[in-house]
């Protein structure tokens, strides 16, 4: 079982989950690529220096900033070496809370993740982001609790589970009320470069599944081919054609998921791998498995476990 400390908390509920880290700090551990995952996340930046940048939006974080991921979309932290970056998250699956959501009657507590599309609220650490500070710690010191019953007992203690659930509702809440003033999105001011490297990656993501070269992304976008390398390193901390070939693989593993019948010839050929060989050395090389194994695992994990489910 996995080591758990104060900073970095993780439970996994039975095959619909939570998990949480409350004040991580530093970099060391971490890998900062591009990534996406089915969960919805909410992230908290406590302190540091640190770019986030979100598909093709870049976003230069303050303390107090909270980010409402969908999961989905590719996303990743750029942080500096000049402060300590400290940050807290919690990824949850939509589907551990349906049932409760719609015993309460409140279906659409999610609607800020579901519609809103990745959404970045700017609290100057003021009431609201306080108070999300604190409900991310105590649903992390929570998910401490049920781990350390579940290794004690080795069941799962539907009383502490519950307690989870009605933390993170109370927390989803908040969120829902303020998220739907306007004046909490904000649209910050950025500088000559980060518009440029948007730019950039805004081509990319349109055009990853075609042919794509440095030299061609410059000239359509008007830009010297060194400044456009060097401005898009400097501002998201990787090269283009590695967040090209993130945007690949982001889709790739949409496509073997959710169309079980595409052959990978056609995943391959239509996320812009030039063969099929260079498509599944790639995905192993950075999933760690070949692509035939991941939709399997992927699609068998989405067979109903009884017939209700099924019928849902």
């Amino acid at each position: 079982m996995e080591k758990l400390t104060s900073s970095s908390l993780r439970q996994r509920i039975m095959d619909e989950w939570i998990y949480g880290h409350y004040r991580v700090q530093g970099v060391d551990f971490y890998n900062f690529n591009f990534h996406s995952h089915q969960e919805y996340e909410i992230y908290f930046f406590h302190s540091g220096d640190c770019k986030y940048l979100i598909n093709n939006r870049i976003y230069e974080l303050q303390p107090g900033d909270i980010i409402l991921l969908d999961g989905m979309t590719l996303h990743k932290a750029n942080p500096g070496t000049d402060s300590t970056y400290t940050r807290s998250m919690l990824h949850f699956s939509p589907l551990w809370l349906q049932e409760s959501l719609l015993g309460l009657g409140i279906p659409n507590l999610l609607d800020p993740f579901k519609k809103l599309h990745n959404c970045f609220l700017r609290t100057g650490y003021d009431e609201f982001g306080q108070f999300v500070d604190g409900r991310i710690k105590e649903i992390a010191q929570s998910l401490t609790h049920i781990d350390e019953e579940m290794q004690r007992t080795g069941k799962k203690n539907e009383f502490l589970e519950a307690e989870i659930k009605l933390e993170l509702i109370q927390l989803l809440m908040g969120i829902y009320k303020i998220s739907q003033k306007e004046l909490s999105q904000v649209t910050s001011k950025r500088s000559e470069k980060e518009l440029h490297a948007e730019s950039i990656a805004s081509w990319i993501n349109d055009h990853y599944s075609e042919k794509v070269s440095l030299d061609r992304i410059a000239e359509e976008l008007s830009l010297s081919k060194y400044y456009a390398s060097h401005i898009f390193k400097e501002v998201t901390g990787f090269t283009v054609m590695e967040y090209v070939m993130a945007c690949r693989l982001n889709q790739v593993k949409y496509l073997l998921e959710m169309e079980p019948d595409q052959s990978l010839s056609d995943v391959a050929r239509s996320t812009g791998f030039e063969s099929v060989a260079h498509f599944s050395r790639f995905f192993k090389e950075k999933v760690g498995t070949t692509p035939s194994q991941y939709r399997k695992t992927k699609l068998s994990s989405h067979i109903p476990r009884n017939k209700e489910e099924k019928n849902k």
